[in-house]
């Protein structure tokens, strides 16, 4: 197994309780980030998906795999999280959801929509990852996804005459390379969670190079009611570009 699946996986196995709770309750601390900020963007690139075979790429705790049966596709999915992938079943009965990797996708069998909602960011190798993506992909079908923003990676925080500020400089925009963020107090510790840093450039010419076309990209932008919400977490994702979805499309 690739060291970084390794990892990401150690991680959500430990905190997948945590983690499906603070998604799906109402109001916690990570609701804004996802359901306010990344879920609509994503939602918007995927369009009407009633009928449509779509294959969940890192399920998880089976968020989106719910939320797009709601919206009467036929999903089927998979996770390297034995822990989230539990939850995933608990959460959508009777449907095909797999242990797996993204390096090696468990189906055999072709879809209309790929879908990765925040996975991608965990892959150190993307060309070998969009390799698989079109071995389950149906030629004309869209693989969406959903990253951190690239340039929003690079940042660190600073203050100034008591003003706090981001600005470039936590590493190098052209230094590609693995990064670590804290989730804090996750079962009473704090989990340090991979991810690794693509520039644009790299991430077109993966696309590019493995016969995709990009046919539409979002900045992701808060719905208005985070502004109620959570004021001070929307004043600050109104002004900066934390997340990003892109729409491609299989030759």
């Amino acid at each position: 197994m690739i060291t970084d699946e390794k990892e990401a996986s150690k991680a959500y196995n430990f905190m997948a309780n945590q983690y499906h709770d603070l998604r799906t309750k109402k109001y916690p601390g990570y609701w804004m980030y996802n359901e306010l900020l990344e879920v609509p963007s994503t939602i918007e690139l995927l369009g009407n998906v009633n009928g449509k075979k779509i294959l969940d790429f890192g399920c998880g705790s089976g968020i989106y795999t719910k939320n797009l049966t709601k919206r009467g596709a036929i999903i089927k999915g998979f996770d390297i999280s034995e822990e989230m992938l539990k939850i995933a079943k608990a959460e959508n009965p009777g449907l095909d959801l797999r242990l797996g990797s993204g390096y090696k996708i468990p189906f055999d069998e072709k879809f209309d929509i790929v879908f990765a909602s925040l996975v991608l960011d965990y892959f150190s190798n993307w060309d070998k990852a969009f390799k698989q993506v079109k071995k389950v992909l149906k030629k004309g079908g869209f693989f969406i996804f959903s990253i951190g923003n690239p340039v929003s990676e690079c940042t660190k925080k600073i203050k100034i005459r008591g003003q706090k500020l981001r600005v470039l400089g936590k590493i190098s925009y052209f230094d590609e390379k693995k990064l670590y963020a804290t989730w804090k107090n996750i079962r009473g510790k704090n989990i340090k969670v991979v991810s690794n840093h693509k520039t644009y450039e790299t991430i077109i010419k993966t696309i590019l190079k493995n016969d995709f076309e990009i046919v539409d990209y979002k900045d992701c932008f808060p719905l208005e009611k985070a502004k109620k919400l959570f004021p001070q977490e929307y004043a600050f994702t109104s002004k900066f570009p934390y997340f990003c979805a892109w729409k491609v499309k299989l030759k």
